[in-house]
């Protein structure tokens, strides 16, 4: 399986509901970043299923090199450069 697409080098700030259940994009293809449209089939990639434990803004990881995903743990500050 090949790495997943860095969808940008920065977290998504987005507002979240406490209890709803959110649908994280890992393979970096989605058009709806940070969360999945289904861009990923047939590449082995499958979103993350996650429930908001409280509301308010929360950011999540684009760069999808997260070790804490859905969100962004400052990975993206590592990443080689393009």
């Amino acid at each position: 399986m090949n790495p997943p697409k860095i969808a940008a080098r920065n977290p998504a700030p987005v507002e979240l509901e406490a209890g709803k259940q959110y649908f994280f994009c890992t393979c970096g293809e989605s058009k709806n970043q940070p969360f999945c449209d289904g861009a990923h089939s047939g590449s082995g990639f499958g979103p993350k299923a996650f429930k908001a434990e409280k509301s308010g803004t929360a950011y999540l990881c684009q760069c999808k090199h997260t070790a804490n995903a859905p969100f962004c743990d400052g990975a993206h500050s590592k990443l080689p450069a393009d």
